[in-house]
């Protein structure tokens, strides 16, 4: 697939594009790219890290509002604030760019909703998260 024109790009798929007037230094590992007009990349103003709610994993029964602990076996929705600035998509929006692997636990967590701030003025290219 080297060199070739695709008219759809599937999982496991590689793809390159070529970008009119950014410099090749511009350009770097861990960088974000997307349309300017429908949807630009921006970085996540709000994800907190405070319990909202606790639920039941196998339920999906709610159990407390802002618990403080998680047990196995039960499910939470949760607000996080990034320590570094991360580009993220609503599941909703974006199906395969709305979840993340949380490493440690081997769980993937789907990004519901969150609040985006707009990038540096006449930048399209958003930092990502350092963690890649």
């Amino acid at each position: 697939m080297h060199h070739e024109a695709l008219s759809e790009a599937l999982p496991g798929d590689n793809g390159d594009f070529s970008v009119k007037n950014v410099s090749v230094k511009d350009v770097q590992c861990g960088k974000v790219a997307g349309d300017s007009k429908n949807g630009p990349p921006m970085e996540a103003a709000g994800i907190t890290a405070q319990l909202k709610e606790r639920t039941d994993h196998y339920f999906s029964k709610k159990l407390e509002d802002r618990s403080k602990f998680l047990k196995s076996s039960n499910a939470a929705i949760v607000d996080m604030v990034p320590g570094n600035p991360v580009c993220v998509e609503s599941f909703s929006d974006y199906p395969p760019l709305g979840r993340f692997a949380v490493r440690d636990t081997r769980q993937t967590i789907v990004i519901k909703a969150m609040d985006k701030s707009s990038c540096r003025q006449g930048h399209q290219v958003c930092p990502e998260s350092s963690e890649g």
